[in-house]
């Protein structure tokens, strides 16, 4: 059966794992999924994550989960553009996630991008996520 948001289910297992305080969390890989991990890991995030080939053509993210003092440095993971509505923003227009603490990550013509780093490469696109 086929998933209708692979992104939104990445989420899902990151969230659910810093919850039970997981040290990894696996997710089928795609391009897309890659993309915004090394967004996450550039921002601070997560500590990394890794490619594996589980059979030919079939490959997953371990992904290694960041964690503060015992707490998890992601404290709100949130799907903003959902398959039943996209939400794309100018560069004007993208809001600051409290007061410029969090992230927002957008799909750009330059490639997945933090919001401040697509304010500094001057694109809009579509937002993906919000990470606080």
């Amino acid at each position: 059966m086929s998933m209708s948001d692979p992104l939104g289910d990445m989420l899902t297992r990151i969230r659910n794992a810093q919850r039970a305080r997981h040290a990894t969390c696996t997710a089928p890989a795609s391009k897309l999924r890659g993309n915004v991990l090394e967004a996450l890991k550039r921002e601070g995030y997560i500590r990394g994550y890794e490619r594996e080939e589980i059979r030919k053509g079939i490959a997953q993210f371990s992904i290694e989960l960041k964690y503060s003092e015992g707490e998890p440095v992601i404290r709100e993971l949130q799907r903003v553009s959902k398959p039943g509505r996209r939400v794309y923003s100018g560069i004007k227009d993208l809001p600051r996630i409290y007061g410029g603490l969090g992230v927002s990550i957008l799909s750009t013509p330059r490639g997945v991008l933090s919001d401040t780093e697509a304010r500094a490469a001057n694109v809009g696109g579509e937002v993906l996520c919000r990470v606080f």
